[in-house]
């Protein structure tokens, strides 16, 4: 038994530790003194929680757990175990040689889980596809080790709470909440709108209707809102409503045959819109009347969105209203008694637009906050503009692409700030957290109104109506960029497959040092059955209920591990799962001994286009040092035409580990050791059709891409193999000088390929220009096969393009787009469990700016440290042809001092450059 880790807890009376095994089990240890000397030394049993690296009590009586693998775990400490009847075990207990002492692991006792921190690490392979038709691809994983492993879906968005969900008598448009008393901490009604009514709830234990509200419910309501301190105004097309707390009700008739078109209220003003585009004001005076401004003001185009900001603490009124009109403009108005009404400022549009809301973002206990106004066109974009709380001015725009329909926008309270929730296609919600702006979408369903909701259930949430429903929403997890769904998995994932037509996984899970399901259950009745044996005639039946006991014992491996069969055991399945409700659909079981190691989905050509395969390369009495091998085979299943069941046809002997398959051609490439093999189908076994035993060590990777096949050796990089049919030979063509132990590679064109290695580095490799011409006009073909290598390789080098040390191994790469509409980037999984993207630039000057902002951020913002960035960096290969990007953004934590330093010697203010990060992010994704 070995400890992995351990905790001390210290207290003015007593101390202990808590020791982790590599099983799990934690030991609390405490210590017998004599003077300062430790006469004895006690261990118990105390829980089993997941393998850890570290641990950590915390003074509050909490234990945290930071996993090896897989998400780490907050737990309380409920009991310190002291008063239980586990068995103590010490030092000066006598102790016969070969005796052992033993404890029995149970479920969680002194240890309460409270909270789990999600980890994906480690990543073993990603790809990113969209399987469940919702525009934006999901990243799709095979995550952690052992009993511990689990698929995750991970969707860009925030994790959204379904509070409640009621169904309405109708198809609702508009909802409003309001509190009655402006110092009520929580909401008092929901107003819902529908086509000729208005339906009033109030808010308690539940959510019912009320009729004593003062609200006029025969008619659509325009807007609401609670006015000065008590009061309430109800904004409806034929006039206004003002209900104060005594139910008194004042009313405002529009004028002759006009009705109101538009409106914007806050808890002090109200600006309406009548039909024909004029506009009239009206503001609470201190009696808390609502008195109209004796002018109006006649737009030169229809309104068609209007919005008022809060009123700010200690003033009377928000000076500026922003008006969209038809014309494809917004201009900001003025409120201001001076010169009430008179135009301020004016912004063209690229489109209509379809709301407006003017928001406070950014204020913090020291900062004062921005005013931003959000608009939202008609053609499914989002602008963020600054507006000037002195002058009105319009300035710094952002622009993001959000969905398919008009952009409605509804101002809600998040972390005690103003935000903004954005519906298009897909709802998204602009807050402003741990000091930077978030622009996420929700993981939820398509809504159509919304508004702020706040009740002690849920303090900070947002109800919505989607449809013929109400939905009370609350989101949680702010501030993360994605959210998953977590499937388990029994053993550690190796690789799997996405079947093209129903987008279901094919998954190969395989573990050493395992035993699989049924030898696990054989070894345990054996276990049993010694129990009996060696007891004593007088002790049978008690021998008989501890066998009885140990049977029927289900200790989870989740949480409790696997039994460890020993070095050379292997346990393999394959299965099919549907990653979005993540039921398996088929599972078959390898017998003990026999490792999968590679997959690949395929059709043959000889079989028919109808006819699809899946290809399993297993190692059987596979040991791994020394290393020895007993036999390997390539297992052919028949898929069938749902992707839901695996037929098994044959099995073909190799005679070598095959680490790589890849279809090519209507055939199928497997590389066994330092061979590369092309197999055809069939009917006893897979025919051998053409092989290259020419690789330096062992093929670690193989992708194929038109005639051209990229291969990748375990410890000498990438060489590109041609395949001539007329001579049906494999011929290695071009190969690199430098010494790379490859991991994964990712085709990016004809002529250049991606690759990772085991040393944490990124690096794209390219063919000298006009080598592919040569080769591919080379008549007779076989100028590459008997050209004289150069330093004992192949004819023509690959030349380096890029270097890029990441600091993590990489385990998949893939050219992916992330958002829909955006462009193509390199996406990389770590190891460690970080996602990351390599982007190219599209233009020369981009280049520039950004190669300069990485040289000064080097200078001014060295890291925590002390290394040096350009040394890291560069760690195994000089950093070449790449831009520190997360070095880059660390811009807008910066001292604003340094910002405007940095960026006057760039010739442009720190707003333009923050512009150009946040452009060139959401250009490639999130």
């Amino acid at each position: 038994m070995i400890f992995v880790c351990s905790a001390a807890h210290k207290t003015k009376s007593m101390f202990f530790f808590l020791a982790q095994t590599e099983q799990g089990d934690i030991f609390k240890i405490t210590l017998e003194l004599d003077d300062d000397m430790v006469t004895e030394i006690r261990l118990k049993y105390f829980d089993t929680v997941p393998v850890a690296s570290s641990m950590c009590v915390l003074k509050t009586g909490f234990l945290f757990v930071a996993s090896e693998f897989g998400n780490h775990y907050l737990y309380q400490i409920a009991h310190l175990g002291d008063d239980d009847d586990e068995p103590e075990f010490s030092s000066a207990m006598p102790l016969e040689e070969g005796d052992t002492f033993f404890f029995a692991p149970r479920i969680l006792r002194n240890l309460v889980l409270v909270d789990e921190l999600e980890s994906l690490s480690p990543i073993i392979s990603c790809q990113v596809a969209d399987l469940a038709n919702e525009d934006t691809p999901q990243l799709y994983m095979l995550c952690g080790r052992g009993p511990r492993s689990s698929v995750r879906v991970l969707r860009h968005g925030l994790e959204v709470s379904e509070m409640a969900v009621s169904e309405l008598p109708g198809n609702p448009n508009a909802v409003w909440t309001v509190k009655r008393r402006a110092d009520d901490e929580f909401d008092s009604y929901i107003i819902v709108s529908f086509v000729n009514a208005t339906l009033v709830l109030s808010i308690g234990e539940t959510v019912e209707e009320v009729t004593d509200s003062g609200f006029l419910g025969t008619t659509p309501t325009l807007s609401c809102s609670a006015l000065g301190e008590d009061a309430l105004v109800q904004i409806y097309p034929d006039g206004i409503r003002h209900i104060r707390a005594d139910k008194r009700v004042n009313e405002w008739k529009a004028p002759g045959k006009r009705a109101i078109f538009r409106c914007a209220v806050n808890q002090r003003q109200v600006v309406i819109a009548l039909t024909g585009g004029e506009l009239v004001y009206f503001e609470m005076d201190p009696t808390g009347q609502l008195n109209e401004y004796t002018e109006r003001r006649e737009m030169p185009a229809d309104v068609v969105c209007m919005s008022l900001g809060t009123v700010p603490v200690g003033e009377q009124r928000c000076r500026f209203l922003a008006v969209g009109l038809a014309d494809s403009t917004v201009r900001i108005i003025s409120l201001d008694p001076s010169d009430c009404l008179s135009p301020l400022s004016m912004q063209a549009l690229p489109a209509r637009a379809e709301s407006l809301c003017i928001v406070d973002m950014g204020s913090g206990e020291e900062s004062q906050g921005t005013l931003y106004l959000n608009i939202g066109l008609e053609n499914g974009v989002l602008l963020r503009t600054v507006l000037d709380p002195v002058t009105g001015d319009l300035a710094d725009t952002r622009t993001r692409y959000i969905g398919s329909r008009p952009v409605k926008l509804f101002r809600i309270r998040m972390q005690g700030g103003e935000a903004v929730l954005a519906m298009s296609s897909r709802s998204w919600l602009s807050y402003y957290f741990q000091n930077r702006f978030h622009l996420t979408p929700l993981s939820y369903e398509t809504l159509e109104y919304a508004s702020g909701f706040s009740s002690e259930q849920c303090p900070e949430g947002v109800v919505a109506i989607s449809t013929n429903t109400l939905r009370i929403l609350a989101m949680e997890k702010l501030g993360a960029v994605f959210n998953q769904m977590s499937f388990p998995l029994e053993y550690t994932p190796k690789k799997f497959a996405i079947h093209p037509g129903t987008g279901n996984l094919i998954i190969i899970e395989s573990d050493h040092n395992a035993y699989t399901e049924d030898v696990k259950k054989q070894r345990r009745i054996q276990m049993a059955d010694e129990m009996k044996e060696a007891a004593g005639p007088d002790e049978q039946e008690l021998a008989q209920e501890m066998a009885d006991a140990f049977l029927n014992e289900d200790l989870p491996d989740t949480v409790f591990g696997a039994p460890k069969a020993g070095p050379g055991m292997w346990a393999s399945i394959v299965r099919i799962m549907d990653p979005i409700e993540g039921r398996t659909f088929f599972l078959h079981r390898f017998e003990q001994n026999e490792a999968a190691m590679s997959l690949a989905y395929c059709k043959f050509a000889s079989q028919g286009e109808f006819q699809q395969f899946v290809l399993i390369g297993v190692a059987k009495d596979f040991q791994l040092a020394p290393r020895t091998i007993g036999q390997c085979y390539i297992y052919t299943f028949r898929l069938n035409q749902e992707c839901n069941m695996l037929e098994y046809l044959h099995r073909t002997i190799v005679d070598e580990v095959p680490y790589s398959i890849c279809p090519f051609k209507g055939k199928i490439l497997i590389g066994l050791g330092k061979t590369l093999r092309l197999y055809d189908f069939g009917k006893k076994k897979l025919l051998k059709k053409s092989e290259n035993k020419h690789f330096p060590n062992m093929i670690v990777h193989i992708t194929a891409y038109g005639n051209r096949i990229y291969v990748s050796d375990v410890q000498e990089s990438v060489h590109f193999v041609r395949y001539k049919r007329q001579d049906n030979q494999l011929i290695l063509f071009a190969d690199e000088t430098n010494p790379r132990w490859v991991t994964v590679t990712a085709v990016l064109d004809y002529d250049t390929v991606a690759v990772a290695d085991k040393f944490g580095n990124i690096g794209v490799l390219r063919l000298p220009p006009n080598t592919s011409d040569d080769i591919d006009e080379d008549p007779s073909g076989t100028k590459a096969l008997w050209d004289r290598g150069v330093l004992s390789g192949a004819s023509n080098k690959l030349e380096v393009l890029c270097n890029f040390h990441v600091g993590e191994t990489v385990l998949s790469l893939q050219k992916a787009t992330l958002i829909p509409g955006g462009n193509e980037s390199l996406v990389y999984t770590t190891i460690s469990g970080s996602v990351g993207i390599l982007v190219p630039f599209t233009s020369n000057e981009d280049h520039d700016f950004f190669l300069h902002l990485e040289m000064h951020m080097r200078s001014e913002n060295s890291p925590l440290c002390g290394r040096d960035h350009l040394s890291f960096r560069s760690y195994y290969f000089p950093v070449r042809n790449v831009i520190d990007g997360d070095l880059c953004e660390q811009f807008n934590s910066m001292d604003p001092n340094k910002q405007r330093s940095i960026s006057e010697d760039l010739d442009r203010n720190p707003n333009e450059v923050s512009k150009k990060l946040e452009d060139i992010r959401t250009r490639f994704a999130f």
